[in-house]
């Protein structure tokens, strides 16, 4: 079972992430680079991550109902953002790959002098 402290722990030990309340108490973000990679719905575990879109559309058809569009993601967002409920039969080990893709999209999409200051190699 992933708790919030999982996931924090997880999040924070990534280069250059930190906790963020943009929207105030929830949802409960991650950014690297003012770049949010994850936020956190404690009330219905669930997290909302960046993610591919062709993979985006792999994970939502290969675990219906638990993997969703960015339920509150704008329509031109939700190619590219996945709401995921924790603890629902989906692998441990899946969701960490899930995040880490997360963080690497974000990275990808910073300026190329915040990327090298983070100096991650993927």
């Amino acid at each position: 079972m992933i708790t919030f402290a999982d996931i924090q722990s997880y999040c924070q030990a990534k280069t250059g992430a930190y906790q963020d309340l943009p929207f105030g108490p929830f949802p409960v973000c991650y950014k690297v680079s003012n770049r949010i990679f994850l936020e956190w719905y404690p009330d219905d575990e669930k997290i909302t991550l960046r993610c591919e879109p062709m993979l985006a559309d792999f994970y939502r058809q290969s675990f219906p109902n638990k993997v969703v569009a960015g339920y509150h993601c704008p329509d031109r967002q939700k190619p590219f953002k996945n709401t995921v409920y924790l603890n629902q039969g989906i692998a441990e080990g899946l969701i960490y790959n899930m995040i880490d893709h997360s963080y690497e999209e974000a990275v990808k999409r910073l300026k190329k002098i915040d990327r090298e200051g983070l100096k991650v190699g993927f």
